[in-house]
């Protein structure tokens, strides 16, 4: 873990090509979840972050360059989670060193981030070769939410606008919306997201959660942290008896994150959306 003001983020930076493990920074957790009411390790939820890195290249030990990508799988319930920037100068500082395997990278990656975020990491090594199987560029499920003419201004985080439906109506439902934009807290850099709520209960107004969806557009908040704030305000303010959470943002730097928060069990499809 490191103070904000020694992020790397919007910071000028000295790319290593050597392996350094200690360009990796942590944040807390906790700092996201207070403003939530979120204390300790008493959850509402369960998830996991997804992290799909693209530009990770090492060297046989012929000297032999090699590259692959790197699926980071990171559990919600972890003390840290990882500053991007920092994983990207940690990937990069792979260039020129030598590794025996893709297993030996996965390991050494797997380790470190674990070591990080005091919580285990589940890491994979994908050839070019096997992305095509891995990686398929699939449809946004669900209904998009983006069809309704709607007025709005409010482009700064409202859970008022979330309504369930004034006719009490119990259904089963996948929504997606791609007009998720919120900034980077430290650069205040625009991040881009689709988003997908699947939910079962008293029916959600679409109008109502497209407008609050927009009301992140000036938002500054990690990745992780605005699903987070999507779950637990559609969970308070529609109180529905099931709710799953995504978003699948896209690449910056090479690598995307894509977290997903439920109050079941999480399954985590890592897919390819066509924004990705």
């Amino acid at each position: 873990m490191h103070s904000k003001d020694k992020l790397p983020l919007g910071k000028p930076t000295e790319y290593i090509d050597t392996y350094k493990p200690s360009l990796l920074y942590g944040i807390p957790r906790s700092e996201g979840r207070e403003s939530l009411g979120i204390v300790g390790n008493d959850l509402p939820f369960k998830g996991i972050d997804v992290w799909n890195a693209y530009e990770l290249s090492w060297l046989e030990p012929s000297g032999k360059p090699v590259v692959a990508i790197a699926e980071i799988k990171i559990l919600a319930d972890s003390p840290f989670m990882v500053e991007s920037k920092s994983l990207k100068l940690y990937l990069n500082s792979f260039c020129h060193t030598p590794f025996k395997s893709r297993h030996e990278v996965g390991q050494t990656i797997e380790m470190d981030l674990s070591v990080l975020v005091r919580s285990s990491v589940m890491v994979r090594i994908i050839m070019p070769e096997e992305s095509l199987t891995t990686f398929t560029r699939t449809k946004t499920p669900g209904v998009c939410i983006d069809k309704y003419e709607i007025e709005t201004g409010v482009y700064s985080v409202d859970a008022q606008l979330l309504q369930p439906e004034i006719i009490n109506s119990h259904v089963s439902e996948v929504l997606h919306s791609h007009l998720l934009r919120s900034n980077c807290p430290v650069t205040r850099q625009p991040d881009w997201a689709t988003v997908v709520v699947e939910y079962t209960g008293n029916k959600i107004n679409h109008q109502s959660l497209l407008k609050y969806i927009i009301s992140y557009r000036n938002h500054d908040g990690f990745h992780e942290q605005c699903v987070e704030q999507i779950f637990m305000d559609i969970k308070q303010r529609c109180d529905p008896l099931h709710l799953f959470v995504f978003a699948r943002y896209t690449r910056r730097g090479g690598i995307d994150i894509n977290p997903y928060r439920s109050d079941s069990q999480v399954v985590a499809n890592n897919f390819s959306s066509y924004r990705q």
